[in-house]
């Protein structure tokens, strides 16, 4: 029982030393960071952001996303639901219902250049 009691209080005698040392070390001085310079010209295409357009159709709320004047998806809100997402996985117009909880692996799959 002497040996327990003697464990303990060297744990509290560390404790009691380290703590108060530890809360103690501060971070050194951060400063901000610089704002990044704007890209160079030409880098940045407009042709390549996409475009959105919002409309109402009943009480849903639509927008519709663009690229390059092609329509590849679609989000729909209905006003006391939960919003969904019609996507064109392949490009060829027929679109295929996403809802924000699925679970479902989405590829990455983008055009990289057209002939």
């Amino acid at each position: 029982m002497r040996h327990h009691s003697f464990r303990l209080s060297l744990l509290a005698l560390l404790c009691a030393v380290v703590l108060p040392a530890a809360a103690q070390t501060r971070p050194p001085d951060l400063q901000p960071l610089p704002e990044p310079p704007p890209p160079p010209p030409g880098l940045v295409d407009p042709a390549l952001e996409p475009q959105v357009t919002i409309t109402k159709r009943g009480e849903d709320r639509v927008e519709e996303f663009r690229l390059s004047g092609k329509l590849y998806m679609i989000k729909v809100t209905p006003p006391n639901g939960i919003p969904y997402y019609l996507i064109d996985p392949k490009g060829d117009g027929s679109f295929v219902r996403q809802d924000v909880g699925d679970k479902t692996l989405s590829v990455p799959m983008w055009v990289i250049r057209t002939f």
